[in-house]
């Protein structure tokens, strides 16, 4: 059996690891190099799963779409695949997986050569133009050459991130043939912001509750890292609700600066210190990170030269609220360009989600970013690129 994979990313590479138990494997990435996104993931650490792994950490049109290949192939399998491809992994107390190297380019290598070893061809700079069924099986034309297979793996992955690899194709690959996608956001993404209050804090990181809320409710929250920067928010708490704020017609970020204190306790702790002779510049020192806490009291008009000890009860009422919500209007996302994954693409109603084998073509498959798939923050997206990858490739192989 001759199994074509398109996309040598992490979906493609553990299709193609797979599908080498069922035939001989040829792999084509448009690029001059496999894997590209997979090798700067995570800050160049690649955090490749999360021991909290559960269906409900995904979206798309039909969340439970993801339910059988998570099951299939789930966290512990994981582990064993990598480590039986020579990769030793390390899980942090979050439950966060990284490899024990911390290096990115450890799960990169471990996965070419697994490929290797199991005889698949990896062919780069091939860029697909054209998947033609036929009777039997399919050609897939690519620039001056083709190829025929029994079997064709989409695996080309989203249109985030251009810069490591990110594309369209295998959208227009898969509609070419029938297929629908939705719409496409990004995800995973710094959020633009009116920026009167982050500018002055560029660079300064806080501990804080994040929340998207349009017309008066809560799309998403989380908690943890904010960065604040010229244009925006950025961290990882920001990238867990980045895509409600991304697909939302309107919304406000608003920020819990203090979120480990309750607002009557700040709210005492700020009115005692009307007894000392501080001035607004440090009414909130020990508290907030000095630039945040001045940023926070000159947000509200104070002057930083004003006594602590003129503040009224409804100054410091007006500050605990700032301090415990500041709301910052969302303007946009840093779009495809700064986003770790795409929200939206093939629809899945259209694939089995049993064997990701297409309802409407026979014979081909698609797994990874391409589909209408995408998780949350801290390593479910690369999860579910190695187990529908490794899905399309097992049990697709076997059907063919």
């Amino acid at each position: 059996m001759d199994i074509l994979v398109i996309g040598g990313g992490a979906s493609g590479l553990a299709a193609a690891i797979e599908a080498a138990k069922y035939g001989g494997v040829t792999v084509l990435e448009r690029g001059e190099r496999v894997a590209r996104k997979l090798a700067v993931t995570g800050n160049g650490r690649c955090n490749l799963t999360n021991l909290d792994l559960a269906p409900e950490r995904y979206h798309g049109e039909t969340p439970d779409f993801v339910r059988p290949a998570l099951e299939r192939f789930g966290v512990e399998d994981t582990l064993r695949f990598f480590y039986g491809l020579g990769l030793v992994t390390a899980a942090e107390p979050s439950g966060r997986v990284y490899p024990h190297s911390d290096q990115a380019g450890s799960v990169v290598d471990v996965l070419r050569f697994g490929a290797a070893e199991r005889g698949v061809r990896l062919l780069c700079g091939v860029k697909a133009l054209e998947i033609r069924p036929e009777k039997g099986g399919f050609t897939v034309n690519a620039e001056g050459r083709s190829f025929r297979a029994d079997k064709v793996i989409v695996a080309a992955g989203g249109a985030a991130c251009p810069r490591a690899g990110g594309t369209e194709e295998g959208y227009r690959l898969l509609t070419a043939l029938g297929h629908t996608r939705t719409g496409l956001w990004p995800s995973l993404v710094q959020l633009r912001t009116e920026n009167s209050f982050t500018r002055p804090l560029k660079g300064v990181r806080a501990d804080a509750g994040v929340r998207v809320i349009s017309g008066g409710k809560t799309l998403a929250e989380s908690a943890g890292e904010v960065q604040f920067t010229d244009y925006g928010v950025s961290g990882p708490a920001v990238f867990e609700v980045s895509r409600a704020a991304a697909t939302a017609a309107a919304c406000t970020l608003r920020l819990d600066l203090l979120r480990r204190v309750e607002a009557v306790a700040l709210t005492a702790l700020l009115a005692a210190r009307r007894g000392t002779a501080l001035t607004a510049e440090n009414l909130l020192t020990g508290i907030l990170q000095n630039k945040l806490g001045r940023t926070a009291v000159t947000r509200l008009g104070y002057s930083l030269a004003m006594p602590v000890r003129a503040l009224s009860d409804g100054d410091i009422s007006r500050i605990v609220r700032t301090v415990k919500g500041v709301e910052l209007t969302v303007t946009g996302t840093m779009g495809m360009e700064g986003a770790q994954v795409t929200a939206g693409g093939i629809r899945t109603a259209e694939f089995d989600p049993e064997t990701l084998e297409s309802r409407l073509v026979p014979g081909l498959f698609a797994c990874g970013e391409v589909l209408d798939v995408d998780g949350d923050c801290g390593g479910y997206n690369l999860q579910w690129a190695w187990s529908s990858g490794r899905l399309a490739g097992n049990l697709g192989a076997l059907r063919c």
